[in-house]
């Protein structure tokens, strides 16, 4: 009796713990099989059926470029310039116009912050054909705006639909958010205590700008503006709605090549192409900083 309460006494032995790697790969496999189902075997489909034969769908078939040297031997570069181009201009465009917004959201508009967000998340919740269609009425001749100024004072003005300047409007209006939200929260991480530290020591407003504000912020004006130029490279509605297809983008040859001229190894071959120059220029961009001095890592 006495071993056996001395052997009940006794502590039982520690089970031994799992490994954190072994627990954090468990728990990561259920998105690791959605990134490898949703993304990664869509992307390995894409880039084999860009080798093979042009007009076919035989995936078994002997690889060929034949699909790339219609892209280079065709017009194509014209399609990823004014992608690029416009995809760019719309990225300064925003930085400019977001970022007094988006430091009024952060320093200004005190409790008013949430009704101004809202303001700009509500466009969100309808479609972007409705919003554009929506500009079409009112821009196009005869419309609510050009209808309404012949009516009032009898002058006849030419409408500005179905231009270049049009599809970067578009753009500008519909990936706002995009760059909006980012940059404001770059710029609520700059603590105003260091903004006050450098006023009185007799910083000017550009000094602390450029000094203080901007590199502190920094963090979200790259997201906002990576995140607004690979959604701009692909926008293909504006140029359609607003631009009339004045400008054909990169992303209405791959419409092309995928639908009506049912040739899918050509529009594979576009894609690949895409999706590397994107990677490659945003990997460009994201090597001239120092992500990790900027994100405070050391």
């Amino acid at each position: 009796m006495v071993a056996a309460a001395e052997r009940s006494a006794q502590p039982a032995a520690a089970t031994p713990a799992r490994p954190r790697s072994s627990l954090g790969f468990r728990y990561s496999l259920p998105v690791l099989l959605l990134l490898a189902v949703g993304f990664i075997a869509p992307l390995v489909a894409v880039i084999a059926f860009s080798f093979v034969e042009p007009r076919s769908f035989d995936l078994w078939s002997e690889p060929t470029l034949a699909n790339y040297r219609t892209i280079f031997e065709q017009t194509y570069y014209r399609s990823f310039l004014w992608s690029l181009a416009f995809a760019a201009l719309t990225v300064v465009v925003l930085a400019v116009i977001c970022y007094p917004v988006a430091y009024g959201l952060a320093r200004v508009f005190g409790r008013w912050s949430n009704l101004v967000t809202l303001l700009f998340v509500l466009p969100l919740f309808i479609s972007e054909n409705v919003r554009l269609y929506g500009w079409v009425l009112f821009l196009i001749k005869g419309g609510v705006l050009l209808g309404g100024v012949k009516a009032l004072t009898g002058i006849e003005l030419t409408s500005i639909l179905f231009t270049p300047p049009m599809i970067v409007f578009g753009m500008v209006y519909v990936y706002l958010p995009f760059m909006l939200f980012p940059m404001t929260l770059g710029l609520s991480m700059v603590p105003r205590e260091v903004t006050e530290a450098a006023f009185d020591l007799g910083a000017s407003r550009a000094q602390v700008f450029r000094e203080v504000e901007l590199p502190l912020a920094m963090p979200g004006i790259i997201i906002g503006a990576l995140l607004t130029f690979v959604l701009g490279v692909g926008a293909i509605v504006e140029a359609k709605v607003l631009g009339g297809q004045s400008v054909i983008p990169i992303t209405h040859d791959i419409e092309i090549a995928f639908t009506y001229a049912q040739n899918w190894p050509l529009g594979a071959a576009l894609s690949v192409l895409l999706m590397l120059v994107v990677g490659v220029l945003v990997l460009i961009v994201l090597k001239r900083f120092d992500l990790d001095r900027i994100l405070g890592r050391r």
